[in-house]
């Protein structure tokens, strides 16, 4: 048998030894060919059949294999290292979900189970050494290996043992298996990290979790999945799964402890996920969970921004993205994928150095095609423009914004909002809130020539824009006021205080901030403007002293940036109030 073979070896497929019981074995041929709800039944039974066979294999050659086991292992404890025919079916039983006949997996039995794993990996590396060129002298071996390992699996139920595996450095020798020249076993390796660290299992045991989680901080868990994935091939099902349960790892431990999030990124894991979703291959499961981690390790670690960055990664997003430029995604998960890209962006830009890179990128050309070519991606594409424009670090996208005629695509979607379908993926009010956004920005931002063109588009076809605003004003307001009559009905307290303006912000106040920053903008600048807003104003019964109260608030609450650019700003809106 050639290497290829054995590396497409199974456990499934474990030949039958000479010396088993034909009576004991399931007729797994005769089964094989029922399908549908029988097929996970057939795979238990086969794992059963399995654990049975390497019981009597122990039970008959007992003597002569913990003689070769090696002087160390046999000397760790002073019980017999082999676990019976039946406290290995309890296991595997354990381990399938199957209601077990005696106790769970207990301190003994995992003390005689990770002694049995330490003999078997011993004796693979010895046979492997020995027949380096004889794969089939070295893969019953590697068989038995993968089966211990499968037993193992029962930890994963039992999170108040995890401390004993660490503790008899089971652990530290499953993670050196990650390089195990048999990607198989390196698969099961990740299969059985994959369970037990499994956020609902740890959090069942704190003591548990916190001696889980220091070891695998100590051996460096990120760095040696990132290796394993390396040499992952994903044509191969079995290896596919591998990948998937890798990244499954780093959203538990990244979940369990935010301090993964750094560490993953620093570890290889952000520059792996990056080349993955470059490349060529069609869209799957594994380039929609790639994108679900990159989001997580980006979302609020600036650090890793800015190594998404230097590793050219908004080039990385931005060509991705510029496939739904004029087609739609195929499928629902390839729909979130698309969207997990934008969120990936958008993150991105709240480092001013990748605003830079989006710019000399290009971005702002492809956002603005993507508003003009009403896909699915035109939401996505809103939402970025908004990021990208927004406070001091804006001022460039603002301008160039302008400059490749950007407001023949943005007052368009000011002035009506799309309506409701199958295709939308942000609500009304949040197309509204980012088409506002970007607005006020660029009336902040823009300055000569360019802020002449933004101010000349709220006196054309007679003030239609301005009209627009204050219905949105309006609109908003109302959203607003609901909002804080519901909190006056509330029990009034202090420490509430914050977070009712933060429901009011969500509520709309946000929105209408920013609609009032506007208005206080273009009506500064020009009488008929300003005109025009007291003539509807009065109309509808409104008042100016309103819009005034509503700036002062906001003022009053800008966040906690550079306290320069704070001041500037708050001294610049209450100018603009104090003219109004």
């Amino acid at each position: 048998m050639d290497i290829g073979e054995l590396l497409a070896f199974k456990p499934e497929q474990t030949p039958k030894r000479p010396h088993e019981d034909d009576d004991e074995d399931f007729d797994l041929e005769s089964s094989h060919g029922k399908r549908g709800g029988g097929d996970e039944k057939i795979k238990r039974m086969r794992r059963i059949a399995e654990a049975k066979e390497s019981a009597h294999y122990l039970k008959q050659s007992g003597g002569a294999s913990a003689a070769s086991g090696g002087g160390t292992a046999t000397t760790s404890f002073e019980f017999d290292p082999e676990l019976t025919e039946e406290e290995r079916l309890n296991i595997l039983k354990y381990v399938e979900n199957e209601e077990a006949d005696g106790d769970v997996l207990d301190e003994q039995s995992l003390k005689k189970l990770i002694l049995v794993f330490e003999k078997r990996n011993l004796k693979n590396q010895e046979m492997r050494i020995k027949f380096a060129d004889s794969p089939e002298k070295f893969m019953d071996s590697e068989l038995e290996l993968h089966t211990v390992i499968q037993e193992l699996k029962g930890v994963a139920t039992v999170p108040d043992l995890y401390p004993l595996l660490v503790e008899l450095h089971g652990l530290h020798s499953l993670l050196e298996l990650l390089a195990h020249q048999n990607t198989d076993i390196a698969v099961a390796v990740v299969d059985l990290l994959q369970e037990v660290t499994d956020v609902d299992i740890l959090g069942e045991s704190q003591e548990g979790a916190e001696s889980l989680i220091e070891a695998l901080r100590k051996e460096q868990i990120c760095a040696l999945l990132v290796q394993n994935l390396e040499r992952l091939n994903e044509q191969v099902k079995e290896e596919s799964d591998g990948v998937h349960n890798t990244l499954a790892i780093v959203e538990n431990l990244t979940e369990i402890d935010s301090e993964f999030v750094k560490e993953a990124a620093e570890q290889g894991l952000l520059a792996w996920l990056l080349k993955r979703l470059r490349g060529k291959s069609p869209f799957d499961p594994n380039k929609l969970y790639c994108s679900e981690i990159l989001s997580i390790l980006i979302q609020t670690e600036n650090d890793n921004r800015l190594l998404l960055g230097s590793l050219d990664g908004v080039d990385v997003l931005l060509q991705q993205l510029a496939v739904y430029k004029r087609h739609d995604p195929g499928s629902n998960e390839e729909q979130e994928y698309m969207q997990n890209l934008f969120n990936c962006l958008c993150s991105a830009l709240m480092a001013r150095e990748n605003r830079d890179r989006f710019l000399s990128g290009e971005g702002l050309q492809l956002m603005n095609l993507m508003l003009r070519e009403k896909k699915m991606s035109r939401n996505g594409s809103l939402k970025v423009l908004d990021h990208a424009m927004a406070g001091q670090d804006g001022r460039d996208n603002c301008n160039k914004f302008v400059e490749i005629l950007g407001l023949r695509t943005i007052f368009p979607l000011f002035m009506k909002t799309p309506k409701r379908n199958k295709q939308r993926l942000i609500s009304a009010d949040e197309h509204e809130e980012h088409v506002t956004s970007v607005i006020a920005s660029m009336l902040r931002n823009c300055k000569g020539t360019h802020r002449q063109r933004m101010l000349a588009k709220f006196t054309e076809n007679d003030h239609e824009k301005v009209d627009r605003l204050l219905e949105l004003h309006l609109k908003y307001l109302a959203k607003v006021e609901a909002i804080d009559k519901e909190i006056d009905q509330q029990a009034k307290a202090n420490e509430e205080a914050e977070n009712n303006y933060i429901k009011r912000l969500t509520g709309g106040l946000f929105t209408l901030q920013r609609i009032d920053y506007i208005l206080l903008e273009v009506s500064a600048t020009g009488d008929t403007v300003k005109q025009r807003v007291l003539q509807i104003l009065n109309l509808r019964g409104a008042s100016m002293k309103t819009i005034r109260s509503i700036m002062r608030e906001y003022a009053g609450n800008l966040g906690d940036g550079d306290t320069d650019w704070r001041e500037q700003e708050q001294t610049h809106i209450l100018s603009l109030v104090d003219r109004f």
